[in-house]
């Protein structure tokens, strides 16, 4: 059976869910919609902008996070939806993820690296020196970390050091160094783990903080996607080629 959350007119080119709301937002790659418990989807007046590619709502879903060109832009959607903070890059954000407790705010950006955004004090500033794009950012509930793509291995930090003015004290080194650049990561639900789907294929999980991996797959078509189960049993695996797939684990194979 499938159910009809939003109807909007164009292409859905990005789009969000919150459980806790029952609330959809969907853009059709310049206009942003909501839609609250399945009713009609209406248009968030956010004036005219060429490009609405990344959607992401809060933890407790009441705010939603929107990229707008070179911009991101964070609305309160509880009753009537009203912006509350805007930031400018240099770049535009091509990925959206809010930590666990909404707090903080990573964008990977269509060139220079990730923006990271503290929700506490509005302060915002750009992580770079990556050496290809970064795609996918992910953070880690149970070790309260961050990682990106982009670099030559699994590129990670501490949020007890957050990666702000040059601080590197809190960089995990995870996973082995190669030639091959990460094109996507995904934090296991559960466990201090993190996977990576690379360029050429290569497919590992990593141990965060540490150099081990667990090769899942040695090559194929490049990784664009990655996804783990809420149960952290299952990984979601999209790549270049048009496969999805999905690895299961032996229920006792993270301990």
């Amino acid at each position: 059976m499938m159910e009809t959350l939003a109807k909007i007119d164009g292409p859905a080119v990005a789009f969000d869910y919150s459980p806790r709301t029952a609330m959809t937002a969907v853009s059709n790659g310049q206009d942003i919609f909501l839609s609250r418990g399945g009713s009609a989807a209406t248009r968030l007046h956010h004036g005219a902008t060429p490009s609405t590619d990344a959607l992401a709502f809060s933890p407790g879903g009441r705010r939603l996070a929107c990229s707008l060109d070179n911009r991101l832009s964070i609305w309160m959607v509880e009753s009537e939806a009203t912006a509350i903070r805007d930031f400018a890059f240099s770049a535009r954000p091509v990925s959206i993820r809010w930590s666990g407790d909404g707090t903080w705010l990573a964008c990977g950006l269509e060139t220079g690296g990730f923006a990271l955004v503290s929700m506490t004090d509005g302060r915002a500033e750009i992580v770079s020196g990556f050496p290809t794009p970064v795609r996918t950012v992910c953070w880690s509930l149970p070790e309260n970390a961050l990682f990106a793509s982009g670099a030559f291995r699994i590129a990670g930090w501490s949020m007890t050091a957050p990666p702000l003015e040059g601080e590197t004290s809190g960089a995990l080194e995870t996973g082995r160094a190669g030639l091959v650049p990460v094109e996507t990561v995904a934090a296991h639900p559960q466990k201090r783990l993190v996977a990576a789907g690379y360029a050429n294929g290569r497919i590992t999980i990593a141990q965060i903080g540490a150099r081990d991996e667990l090769l899942v797959r040695p090559m194929g078509s490049a990784v664009t996607a990655l996804g783990w189960s809420g149960d952290g049993r299952h990984l979601a695996v999209g790549a270049v080629d048009g496969t999805v797939a999905i690895v299961t684990f032996p229920a006792q194979m993270f301990k």
